[in-house]
């Protein structure tokens, strides 16, 4: 059962890939919903990607794809958004069977890439129109995207200055994992992820820094690194 939200989100994406056959940006679909940030875009995204009503499509950066849309929209719509009309009417259509194919080993995938990010003391993590190729090996299920380092306290992790960190999308993470945490709102690091003591510890892998601690409000985790891409000169 997908909640209001859910609803109307899918419900926006459909409208717009049947008036131009273009997904709506982020930015367009926080504004449609009146959401204050594009993570709580993300996190919808997700939500109906990991339930089966949509789908990245493979290549093409901020393609999505409705695949299935819930037997409820067929009996109530949900709330217009924005105008767009619902898919109700769309209910009873089967729907496109994925295919099941696995992915070759030189596929490759566009996931955007949202400027740097710290290893070392937090500084900001900008989104951008920037668009980095994966090979598509090296990513799992998900929504994914990249960061370039910044910084050496992740040396002993094997993340070094100038590699790109591979990023799946989701705001939960277990202790001792490494995660994108978004401090304060500002600022974004690169650490492992601890819990002590009420409170948030951000480890470095480098014995050269210490740990931050923050208040549990003060951390927001904006996803776990699911690879490294690496550029040799």
């Amino acid at each position: 059962m997908l909640t209001r939200k859910q609803h109307e989100l899918l419900s926006f994406i459909q409208t717009r890939l049947d008036d131009s056959g273009i997904s709506p940006s982020f930015e367009e679909m926080k504004e449609a919903l009146d959401l204050k940030s594009k993570s709580g875009v993300h996190r919808l995204i997700s939500a109906l990607e990991e339930r089966g009503f949509i789908r990245r499509l493979p290549n093409r950066a901020r393609a999505l794809e409705v695949i299935r849309e819930p037997e409820s929209l067929g009996a109530k719509a949900p709330a217009r958004v924005d105008g767009a009309r619902t898919v109700a009417a769309r209910a009873a259509a089967p729907a496109p069977t994925p295919s099941a194919a696995p992915r070759a080993a030189n596929d490759v995938v566009e996931i955007p890439l949202h400027g740097r990010i710290a290893a070392g003391a937090p500084i900001e993590a900008m989104e951008t129109n920037a668009i980095l190729p994966v090979p598509a090996a090296l990513l799992g299920a998900g929504e994914h995207y990249a960061l370039e380092v910044s910084g050496d306290s992740m040396v002993d992790a094997g993340i070094l200055d100038g590699d790109f960190a591979l990023v799946r999308r989701t705001n939960t993470a277990r202790d001792g994992e490494i995660v994108v945490a978004l401090v304060r709102g500002e600022e974004a690091t690169l650490k492992y992820l601890r819990h002590e003591k009420g409170r948030v510890r951000l480890d470095p892998a480098n014995a050269a820094y210490d740990p931050q601690y923050y208040d549990a409000n003060e951390v927001e985790v904006q996803g776990k690194l699911a690879g490294l891409l690496r550029r040799y000169h």
